[in-house]
């Protein structure tokens, strides 16, 4: 196990190694793709498992979802089935229930993107192993393979991103290749998370700042015409929401629009690389954009 670490002011660092974990310290934060992407450097693994630190796993996690994803190669990516973690890093009840975190990520018309079951006790309504879009950057097993197929200008993760909508950029290459991924409710663990649109005003605005900037950056790498057309006229209205939000009550996210425009070049240059090496027809990527989630049933 190795943990790349941006730049902690906590005992994350000592922690990690009175286990026995390799530590690698950055005196700067480079953000969530690049450390990942230099944890992932120079390790002969066949799977690799991008963990958050505010998530506790099932002992059994991992071994169930490599478990599947061995006997399917055309397995990119699996996650399974996280809940909501409350005080005391126990389960969050409503009604008797566990309130889950996520079941996957799905895409709505209007370019956001969400994990599927949020907020929801489990009533065992995602029970079943499915196909779905992605898998939250939270708890995400990759296949070697998948990440060495979709890697653009030597990076698996965009470091331009830096923080957020990483995951579903790396979820939609994939699905622009043909690779697949699989929702496993047997791999289950419990995730702290803090960035949801109800806690907006709550956040450092820094992360709203490159959640804005990253809507636009994914959008200009990854989308086709067949996206585009289901996706009007939802997501233009939705960019015009957003801006109106800016305006009147987010300004310090006015710079993500400015940085946005100042990596387009460079986005459109990631773009002819990703479009040139598709495999997967626009139609097969398009019909992931529904406004309810999308999955489909794994065998």
């Amino acid at each position: 196990m190795r943990v790349f670490d941006n730049a902690s002011g906590d005992a994350s660092c000592s922690i990690a190694q009175a286990h026995g974990v390799e530590v690698i310290r950055s005196p700067e934060n480079i953000g969530f793709s690049s450390g990942h992407n230099r944890n992932l450097e120079g390790v002969d693994s066949e799977y690799f498992l991008l963990l958050n630190a505010d998530v506790l796993l099932r002992p059994e996690f991992l071994q169930v979802l490599v478990e599947a994803m061995s006997n399917d190669n055309t397995l990119g990516m699996a996650g399974g089935k996280l809940y909501r973690m409350g005080e005391g890093r126990n389960l969050t009840p409503r009604d008797g229930r566990p309130i889950l975190d996520s079941t996957g990520i799905y895409f709505t018309p209007s370019q956001r993107h969400f994990d599927r079951g949020n907020g929801e006790p489990d009533f065992g309504q995602y029970n079943k192993p499915q196909m779905v879009f992605g898998i939250t950057g939270a708890a995400l097993l990759c296949r070697r393979e998948m990440l060495e197929d979709i890697r653009v200008n030597g990076e698996y993760l965009d470091s331009d991103f830096f923080i957020y909508r990483e995951d579903a950029d790396l979820a939609w290459r994939a699905q622009l290749r043909g690779w697949k991924a699989l929702y496993q409710p047997a791999a289950e663990g419990i995730h702290a998370r803090r960035v949801i649109p109800s806690n907006r005003k709550k956040l450092d605005p820094r992360i709203n700042f490159h959640s804005l900037k990253n809507r636009y950056l994914m959008r200009t790498k990854n989308m086709d015409s067949a996206v585009r057309r289901k996706c009007f006229p939802y997501m233009w209205l939705r960019d015009l929401g957003i801006l109106g939000y800016v305006v009147v009550e987010e300004r310090s996210s006015f710079g993500a629009y400015r940085e946005a425009r100042r990596l387009r070049p460079k986005m459109r240059i990631k773009r002819e690389i990703i479009q040139r090496r598709r495999k997967v027809a626009p139609a097969s990527i398009a019909r992931w954009f529904r406004f309810k989630p999308v999955a489909f049933d794994y065998r």
